[in-house]
Order: structure tokens, then C-alpha cells, then sequence
């Protein structure tokens, strides 16, 4: 029986990997949207985070199975927990991948984005692709290590927001109210997908230490040789 609840926690485990891939799709999709004006591809990220949502109920629905499927040890339980609280973060990285999918299609044939500002969002997206790539090798490894250096990778995604808005807020700002708030809204959203990621890599840095993100320190470096 304990065999059995321990596949089942692989199992759960792999799940949540498998929907970070999906958040991962839905950004680098709707990122193209928004940059080509594609409203196919738009519609592809809004469909695969509708897929993302379905995947995350499943995944909750079982997070709660194990949890009254037998008594939980210490171990077991912080994995369950940690769990919902991981499923409730790629959630919501599939649901910003679609609210940047979704501001492609209301607009198109139209573009969201004036062409001088495309190449900064292009970079936004591979950000969050990057990040979204980083935080499902976490979840497959639960390496602590490799789960602290998402921090570094959502800073570079906080100065390219500040970038984005500093041109936004630019007087010399040309393109009007609307594609102002959109690209406000848009910054929200990179920035936010990538915020959700982090808190992937400090969820699985308590899962793997039993320490919080912020009480935990990285394993001391080998002393070297006299």
C-alpha cells in the first residue's frame, strides 16, 4: 500500500511538470500572437491555458485523494501540500499566458503592439519562456539549488518591465491612451507569469530542505585541497 501512495506522489509530481510545460507553450504562443499579429497562434495559447486549467483541477482533485487516501507522514505530507500550493502557482501562469493571448486576438487584425516596442516584448516573452523552462527542470529534478537561481531570472524580467514602462510613461510617448494601458496590462502580465514561476522554485526548495526559501542556504562549496 505504501509502494502504491509513493507512485501515486511520482505520479502527482509529474503532472505538475507536465502543466509548467504547458504554461511554457501558452506564453511562447502568445507572445508570437502579439508580435505577428497571429490569430490562430492566439488562439492556440488561449486553448492550450484552457488546457492548463483542466489539468490543474485534476491535479488538485488528486492532491486532496492522497491527502485523505491514508495517513500521511511528515515527508509525505509536506509533499502534498506543497503540491496544491505548486498547482495553484502554474494555474495561474497558464491563466496570465492567456490573458496575453486574449489581448492578441480582441485586437486583431490590429497589432497590440507598436512595432518599436515589439522587439522589448519579444524579450519579455523569451523571459518567460526561459523561466517557465528553468521552473519545470525543478520540478523534475527538486533540486534546491537549481530552484534558487529562479530569482535571478525573474530580475531580468523586472528590468525589462521597468524598461516597458519607462517608454510607456515616456512624454514623448505617440501611440495613444489604448495601446498604453494595453501594454500596461501586458507588462502586469509577464511580470506576474514570472513572479509564479519563483514561487515554484521556493515551494520546491521548502519541499526538498523543510526550510523556507528565506531560512534555507545553499549547500557549502567542496573546501579545496592543500
Amino acid at each position: 500500500m505504501r509502494g502504491d501512495y509513493h507512485e501515486n506522489l511520482r505520479q502527482l509530481a509529474q503532472l505538475q511538470q507536465l502543466i509548467c510545460l504547458q504554461d511554457r507553450a501558452a506564453i511562447a504562443d502568445a507572445t508570437q500572437a502579439l508580435v505577428t499579429a497571429d490569430i490562430e497562434l492566439a488562439e492556440a495559447a488561449i486553448d492550450t491555458a484552457a488546457r492548463v486549467e483542466t489539468m490543474a483541477q485534476q491535479a488538485e482533485q488528486e492532491s486532496i485523494r492522497l491527502l485523505t487516501l491514508q495517513a500521511p507522514v511528515a515527508s509525505e505530507l509536506r509533499q502534498v501540500v506543497t503540491a496544491i500550493q505548486l498547482i495553484g502557482n502554474l494555474q495561474r501562469m497558464g491563466a496570465l499566458a492567456g490573458h496575453v493571448a486574449v489581448s492578441a486576438r480582441r485586437r486583431h487584425p490590429d497589432f497590440v503592439v507598436a512595432d518599436p516596442v515589439r522587439p522589448l516584448i519579444t524579450r519579455m516573452g523569451e523571459a518567460a519562456v526561459e523561466i517557465a523552462t528553468s521552473a519545470a527542470a525543478v520540478l523534475e529534478s527538486g533540486n534546491p539549488e537549481s530552484a534558487a537561481t529562479l530569482d535571478a531570472q525573474d530580475d531580468a524580467m523586472d528590468h525589462l518591465h521597468e524598461e516597458l514602462l519607462g517608454l510607456v510613461l515616456n512624454p514623448d510617448w505617440g501611440y495613444g491612451v489604448t495601446a498604453a494601458v494595453d501594454l500596461t496590462l501586458l507588462g502586469r502580465y509577464y511580470e506576474r507569469f514570472a513572479d509564479n514561476a519563483v514561487e515554484v522554485g521556493r515551494r520546491t526548495i521548502f519541499l526538498a530542505t523543510g526550510e523556507t526559501a528565506d531560512t534555507w542556504t545553499p549547500t557549502d562549496s567542496e573546501p579545496a585541497s592543500e
